[in-house]
Parts: C-alpha cells; sequence; structure tokens
C-alpha cells in the first residue's frame, strides 16, 4: 500500500463500542456519536448494529445522519437561518437553540414538530487549552444563567458542553455547577444533554464513577431523560495515518525528517492544539543521545513541522512511520469540519459580471468523507 493513508481498525470500532454500550446501559442513559470527531460513513455498518444514533452541527451532518444512521439527528448550530431552519426541522428529532432570541425568531416554525432545546453555559472552565474551551470569558456557546431567570415557553430540554478529552471527575465539576446555577429549571424540562468530551474510552477513565454520576444525578432529576453526545470515545485509537520519510535534512544542528504528509493539512490539530503524536518506530522518549529529529511536512509552510521524537537507528529515505491515533477528528478536519460547507468560488469579470466557479453540496461533504 502507497503512503501516504489514514486506516481505520475494525476490530478498535467494536472495542470503543462495547465500552459505550456498557456504560449506556449501567447508567440508564442515551449515548450519541459526534460526527465532528468521526464522519467515516462507510465505517457506520459497526454502528448501526447497536443502533448508535448521532448528534449535528450542520445540514450536511444531519443529512449523514439520516442516510447512514436512519435516524433523526439532535442538532445543535451556533445560529440557524430563514434558509436553513425548516430543512433542519425535516430532518432532526431534537434542536437545540444557542441563544432565547434565536428561539424566540424560530418558535413557531419548530415548537410542535421537534424536542426544542436551549444550550446553557456554566462557565466552569475544565479544559486549560483556550481553543477547545467552550467555557471562557468571551465564548459564543449558550446562554449564562444571569440571562436565563426562566424558561421560554417551548423550551423542552436543556444542553450544555463544557468538556473536551475529560474525566468523570471534571463532569462532576460541570454537573455541580450546572445545579447551583440551572437547577431551579431542571423540574421544568424533559430531558439534558451534557454534551462531549467523555473520553470513556480512555485507558485508566474511571467509567465506575461515571455511572455512578449520572445515576445520582438521575436519582436527584427522575424527570430527566440524560443525553451524552461524545466524538473522541467513539474512535479513541482506532486508526493511525502512515507516512513515508522522503528526505533528511539538517540545519543548525536540528535534523528533520520530510514526511510525504503535512502537519498543516493532513494533521491540523497538531499545530491548533499544539500537540505531539507518537509514532509506532519511536523511541517512547526523546534522548537526545540516539539518532533524534523533527518531522516535517511535505508543504511550504513554515511551520509545518513537529518534534522531536527518537530512534534507535538513524532514518533513511523510504522508511515508514505510523503516527498513531489519527482517525478522530483528524480525519473530519482535513476536509469538512462540523459538515461546514465551504463557500461558493465566484469570479468577478472586467465588467462586473459574476461568474459562479463552483458551489459546493452535501455530494461533496459526504465524497470526501467517505
Amino acid at each position: 500500500m502507497e503512503t501516504p493513508f489514514y486506516i481505520v481498525y475494525e476490530d478498535k470500532l467494536r472495542h470503543n463500542l462495547d465500552i459505550i454500550t456498557d456504560v449506556a446501559r449501567r447508567a440508564g442513559v442515551t449515548i450519541i456519536m459526534a460526527f465532528k470527531a468521526n464522519a467515516l460513513w462507510r465505517t457506520f455498518g459497526v454502528m448501526r448494529e447497536r443502533g448508535v444514533r448521532s448528534t449535528a452541527s450542520s445540514l450536511n451532518e444531519m443529512l449523514l445522519a439520516n442516510e447512514e444512521l436512519g435516524c433523526l439527528a439532535h442538532t445543535y448550530c451556533p445560529a440557524y437561518t430563514e434558509a436553513t431552519i425548516d430543512r433542519f426541522v425535516a430532518g432532526s428529532s431534537h434542536i437545540t437553540f444557542n441563544s432565547v432570541d434565536q428561539f424566540l425568531r424560530f418558535k413557531e416554525r419548530v415548537v410542535g414538530r421537534v424536542s426544542c432545546g436551549l444550550r446553557i453555559n456554566p462557565m466552569c472552565s475544565v479544559v486549560e487549552t483556550d481553543i477547545y474551551n467552550p467555557c471562557g470569558a468571551g465564548s459564543r456557546f449558550g446562554v449564562t444563567a444571569d440571562r436565563l431567570p426562566q424558561l421560554p415557553d417551548g423550551i423542552e430540554g436543556l444542553h450544555f458542553h463544557a468538556l473536551c478529552e475529560s474525566t468523570s471527575h471534571d463532569l462532576a465539576t460541570v454537573l455541580e455547577a450546572v445545579e447551583q446555577q440551572f437547577g431551579h429549571l431542571l423540574p421544568h424540562v424533559k430531558w439534558i444533554n451534557m454534551g462531549g468530551g467523555h473520553l470513556m474510552t480512555r485507558e485508566g477513565y474511571d467509567r465506575d464513577h461515571l455511572v455512578a454520576l449520572l445515576l445520582d444525578f438521575k436519582q436527584r432529576h427522575p424527570n430527566l431523560e440524560v443525553i451524552l453526545e461524545p466524538g473522541s470515545a467513539f474512535c479513541w485509537q482506532t486508526g493511525d495515518l502512515v507516512t513515508s520519510v522522503v528526505d533528511v535534512v539538517e540545519n543548525s544542528g536540528i535534523r528533520t525528517a520530510i514526511v510525504d504528509v503535512s502537519f498543516a493539512c493532513h494533521m491540523p490539530d497538531c499545530l491548533e492544539m499544539p500537540y505531539k503524536p507518537a509514532i509506532a518506530e519511536a523511541l517512547p522518549e526523546v534522548d537526545t543521545s540516539r539518532p533524534t529529529y523533527r518531522l516535517g511536512g511535505n508543504s511550504c509552510l513554515s511551520g509545518d513541522f513537529v518534534g522531536d521524537w527518537s530512534f534507535d537507528h538513524v532514518l533513511q529515505r523510504g522508511e515508514r512511520l505510523t503516527l498513531l491515533d489519527m482517525n478522530h477528528y483528524t480525519t473530519v478536519k482535513t476536509t469538512m469540519f462540523n459538515g461546514i460547507d465551504h463557500p461558493a468560488i465566484v469570479y468577478q469579470k472586467s465588467d462586473g459580471t459574476l461568474e459562479v466557479l463552483r458551489r459546493f453540496t452535501y455530494d461533496d461533504y459526504k465524497s470526501r468523507m467517505s
């Protein structure tokens, strides 16, 4: 198999599904999948076997849920528009609004057709990386308690999302904040969606604590259906990215192995977060007494590199390297993250007339995800 390629392992997907299904059964909660972390719909056969349903944050994700999981989506979008709201209603069972104003704007078109929810923001930050922290100061996500003394008529659920690859103990901290700030609203709704970031398939995650935490919450609020929508948990450590060394260069004492992939193009989280993925062929820790390299992407962006890794031998051209755990988020961020449409490309001619060179559609999203 010629490099580069992503590889996803069915047995590892099934292993994660076993864990998630067991947690859902023991805790008596509903756990659905977020496409923003995994939209490789040709792998969804194992999901359909378990009756997995999904969230959606765009029309494209909603259509994928309808077509490939055979379900109506639990939809949340930061802002709906006149052009999209009726289409969202047609393909969703639940729609969560980011603000009271958004709900009131579309209330007559949604109430009675779907179960309507409101996103709340407990302003409880347990995520250290700002780019992934939905509860940071000035966040655009959700309604804070000071702006929500009571719920508008027609709201049946509450949704919060405050985690990112977090622990059950982080959830406990957030739940405490939610109950303190929004507890007066909980008797008046039918469901609560605790969002994503519950990395229950990671080694060392305390699943027994998670189950106990959820059971305790349900005992306090027996009127509520509890929903979780993790993304990474479904496909954590289920896929890798295999690449080859195409050259080795040295500058100022730093050796860089240039590979036939790009961090900017194919692993954007490595630069955004930033983080350094594990490499199967590298030593567990950097040891500068051994051959040590940065990895440089095969693009012209100066910052398209990550490092360092040490090896027990000198790297050679043509040698393969396996970058581990490159399925969740990585595969969607290299295509159309969240299923967000690419802008159309328009050419304005000298006479002022406009020519549409390309419009992007759901078919582009689906065909790229595979």
